[in-house]
This record gives structure tokens, C-alpha cells and sequence, in this order.
């Protein structure tokens, strides 16, 4: 207490939070009266309830946003903006299905996966979405008045370039729903998966930092409306809304594309087998979102590339694992066909490292463009060893680490599942362990050698640079690691090579 304080006055301070703090559970109790009728009366209409839902989850996600706009710091606004998303999608999602997002509305509009989630309600949903954002974004205004949230290209990019990356990320935001939480597939109502939550959350960690730096990662309508709220949603926000619904749509085509069985009946379905070059189209599409993320991080100067990347991995491949295994990294595909069991032919094994290499040069060459017109335009970005660290060194981290990330690919993605878990065929943390792969071995080897764990990352950063580098030496030790991690689930899982194993 300072001189002349009496010591009520702290006191008064803290039970003045103490009171605020129960009203926000009180007020959390009459929300959740609203929004879920059902656990009152299970015959309960849900019709009003699911846009309670779209609207207060809206809300606290704008929200969110605006606070971390406003008073962040920064580092951990993505991380932050991402987990609230997750926990709203699990909280709202049982009864409105969690969009949350006028663009992942539209996506699921056009893909017309549900009879009942008609045009009419994509309306509706929307206009719940917007009048959130709208709400969210004002209510912060007054808040922290003087300050105010603004929306615009970050300098010294143009709108060109924010657009773009507004559609890329709001793309792959619409394509993990579609994926995750629409699929018949990947989530099938008899036996739905537990990840579709974590995974849509986490395409801001990937996108958030990716492309912070240049539109300010919004990758939502209702995000934009309420950053924009100064201008009534007037200035930029229509030009970013436009990119978004241009992702959502784009979402729609690459999900036909790589799920054509999505649109076949059930008896046919059944009978399904997915052609090679569908699951080549798969790993090209999780390759290039994974090099791209990389690649925008390094070159507009995020704090934060590892987790960035690690995201980036783990969501594509919740979404993509079903179609061709989601290996995104010659060196787990060299893993997985020398662990045997017909888990990859060497046919198919060559047509996916094409595909991913294809995919990291052209996501490097398409990262040049940013960094040309970034902050770091002067700066070159070689495949080498950093700072004073021999070759030798840097290639041995890489090795290590590229172990590790196959090794766990293949323990926790390629073996029987344990019997705990024999009740379903989904696997909620496989996606989420290799991810944890990246994330260790960025932070631990970034400093030494880059981290980039994978020949077509090393490629995508040697075609970005325009040069080749140590690409192609980094790139033998990832192999390198691939091999190691074959041989050593050899000796760690030594059941998966028996004969009834492979049968």
C-alpha cells in the first residue's frame, strides 16, 4: 500500500473483480441456456439456437481478435485468436456446426453436403456471423477508445499481394472443414473423429503468422467487418471479404478434386479405389501449403516459423490422410516404403516425391514474390549452415531430427492401433505428434541449419533463393534420416513384420 492508501482500497479492487468475474459466469450460464435447448428438452427446436450459437461464437472469436489487435504483443496473437476458435468449434459445433465464418458458410452452400443446410440458411448463418463481427468489433472500439482496430494491407505490401494470401489461408481454412468435419470419409457419423476442432483451429497458427505480416491474417468476413468497423466495413473490408469467399470457393474444387468419392453413393463408395494420380494431386496440395507457410514466415520475418510450419503439417494432414497417407516429405515417403507391409508401393513412393518436390519449388518460386516486395527484400535466404556451424554439423541435425519426424510417422500413423483405441479408426493425436516433430526440431535445429526437416522444404527454399545451395547435400541427409527411422521401427515394433501383421 503506498503512502496515504488505505489498505480497503485493494480490497475494494478485488472484490470488484471477484464480482465481475461472477457475472461473467452467470452471464455464461443464460448463454448457454440459449444456445443449447436441447440439454432441457431434448425435442427442443434448434433452429434459433444454432444462430445463438453462430453469433455468441462469432463474437467471442472478433473479439478476441480486436483485443489481440489492440493490446497484444504480438508473438502470440495467432496463438491465441487459434485456441479461441478451437474451443468455440467444440463448444458451438454439436449445434450449429461451428462456422463461425460467413466464408466456411458459403463453402459448405456450395458443397451442398447437407440437404437442410440450404442457400436460405447460409443467409441466415451469415448475417448472424456479420452482425457478431460487427458487434464484437464496435464493442472494442468503445472499449479501448482512443484506440481503434483497423484493417489494410501491412507496408509495405500492396493490396495485391494481402488479397492473395487472404485467399490462399482462407482457403485452407474451408478446405480443413470440409475435410476434418464435413467428409463422409474422414468423419462419418457412425464414427466421427475427435481432431476436427484442433485441426480448424490451427490453420491460424499456420496462417496467422504466414501471412500477419502482409494482410493481417483475417481469413474471415465477420474478422474483417469488425477490424474494418471504423469504416462501417467500407474501406478495405469488401476487398478482403471477396478474397475469402474466393478462398471458400476454391476450397470447394480442390476438396472435389481430391475426394471425387465424396459425391458417389454408398454402395459405390464402398467399392471405391483412389487412383494415383488423385493421391498425387493430395500430396501436392499438402506439400505446397506446407513450403508456402515456411517460405512466408521466413521472408516477412515471423517470430514464429516452427510452429507456424508444424501447424501447417499437422492440418493438412488431418485433412489429407485419408487419401494418400499425407506424407508431404520425400524423406517419410523413402520411410514408409522401406518399413515394407504394402503400406507404399515403390511406384506410388517415386509419383509422390515428384509431386512434392514439384509442390516446394513452385510454393519457393511463388514466395519470391514476397520476398521481393517485403522488408527483407536485401536479404538472402541460403540453404547453408547457420552462423559459424560446419556442414557436417548442420547436416547431422538435420538427419536427426528428419529421424525423428519419420520415426514418429511411422509408429503413430503406419502400425496397429493400440487395442484402447480398436473402437475407432480414427487416431486423434497422429497429426498432432508429427506436427510436435516440427515444432522440436525448428526450434532445436534452426539455429544450427534452418530446421527444414525435408528435402522439398529445402528445395522450396533453394527455388525462392534462386539458388541451389547446400539444397541438394541437406537434402541427402533428410534421406538419410527416412532410412534410419525404417530401420528402426524394425527394432522397436518388431510385431508389424510378422506375417499376420501384414495380413
Amino acid at each position: 500500500v503506498s503512502p496515504g492508501e488505505t489498505a480497503a482500497a485493494p480490497l475494494r479492487i478485488v472484490l470488484g473483480f471477484c464480482a465481475i468475474e461472477c457475472m461473467g459466469g452467470i452471464l455464461a450460464a443464460m448463454t448457454f441456456y440459449i444456445t443449447h435447448p436441447r440439454e432441457r428438452n431434448e425435442q427442443a427446436d434448434e433452429g434459433v439456437a444454432a444462430l445463438a450459437c453462430e453469433f455468441v461464437g462469432t463474437f467471442v472469436l472478433v473479439f478476441t481478435v480486436a483485443c489481440c489487435v489492440l493490446c497484444g504483443g504480438g508473438t502470440f496473437n495467432a496463438t491465441a485468436i487459434a485456441f479461441v476458435l478451437m474451443a468455440m468449434v467444440y463448444s458451438v459445433g454439436g449445434v450449429s456446426g461451428g462456422h463461425l465464418n460467413p466464408a466456411v458458410s458459403f463453402a459448405l452452400g456450395l458443397a451442398g453436403f447437407n440437404e437442410d443446410f440450404t442457400w436460405s440458411k447460409v443467409l441466415k448463418y451469415t448475417i448472424a456471423q456479420l452482425s457478431a463481427g460487427a458487434v464484437a468489433g464496435a464493442a472494442a472500439c468503445a472499449l479501448f477508445a482512443p484506440k481503434a482496430v483497423s484493417l489494410a494491407p501491412v507496408a509495405p505490401f500492396n493490396a495485391v499481394s494481402a488479397a492473395a494470401l487472404e485467399v490462399v489461408y482462407t482457403f485452407m481454412l474451408c478446405f480443413v472443414v470440409l475435410n476434418c468435419a464435413c467428409s463422409r470419409v474422414n468423419n462419418p457419423s457412425s464414427d466421427g473423429n475427435q481432431s476436427h476442432g484442433l485441426a480448424i483451429g490451427f490453420v491460424i497458427i499456420a496462417g496467422g503468422y504466414a501471412s500477419g505480416n502482409v494482410s493481417g491474417g483475417a481469413l474471415n468476413p465477420a474478422v474483417a467487418l469488425g477490424l474494418d468497423i471504423k469504416n462501417f466495413g467500407l474501406a478495405w473490408g469488401p476487398v478482403w471479404m471477396l478474397a475469402e469467399l474466393c478462398g471458400a470457393a476454391l476450397a470447394v474444387v480442390l476438396f472435389r478434386l481430391v475426394r471425387p468419392d465424396e459425391g458417389l453413393n454408398s454402395e459405390d463408395a464402398a467399392r471405391y479405389t483412389r487412383p494415383l494420380v488423385t493421391k498425387c494431386a493430395s500430396e501436392f496440395l499438402g506439400t505446397f501449403m506446407l513450403v508456402l507457410t515456411v517460405g512466408l514466415n521466413i521472408v516477412t520475418g515471423s517470430v514464429a516459423t516452427a510452429w507456424s510450419a508444424a501447424a501447417a503439417l499437422m492440418c493438412m494432414i488431418y485433412s489429407l490422410g485419408s487419401v494418400s497417407g499425407a506424407h508431404f516429405n520425400p524423406a517419410v515417403t523413402v520411410a514408409i516404403m522401406l518399413s515394407g507391409r504394402g503400406k507404399c508401393s515403390p511406384a506410388d513412393g517415386a509419383s509422390y516425391m515428384v509431386a512434392q518436390c514439384l509442390a516446394g519449388t513452385v510454393a519457393g518460386l511463388l514466395c519470391t514474390i514476397f520476398h521481393d516486395a517485403g522488408p527483407k527484400s536485401k536479404v538472402e535466404f541460403h540453404v547453408r549452415p547457420v552462423a559459424d556451424f560446419s556442414a557436417a554439423s548442420a547436416g547431422t541435425v538435420e538427419m536427426f531430427f528428419t529421424f525423428v519426424l519419420a520415426y514418429v510417422v511411422l509408429a503413430v500413423a503406419t502400425t496397429r492401433p493400440p487395442a484402447s483405441q480398436l473402437t475407432t479408426r480414427h487416431s486423434f493425436p497422429f497429426a498432432l505428434a508429427i506436427g510436435s516433430c516440427v515444432t522440436a526440431g525448428g526450434l532445436a535445429a534452426g539455429a544450427i541449419s534452418g530446421g527444414a526437416l525435408n528435402p522439398a522444404v529445402a528445395i522450396g527454399l533453394a527455388a525462392q533463393d534462386l539458388s541451389m545451395g547446400l539444397s541438394p547435400a541437406f537434402a541427402c541427409w533428410q534421406l538419410a534420416g527416412g532410412v534410419l527411422a525404417s530401420v528402426a521401427l524394425r527394432a522397436t515394433h518388431p510385431l508389424e513384420f510378422q506375417v499376420e501383421a501384414v495380413k
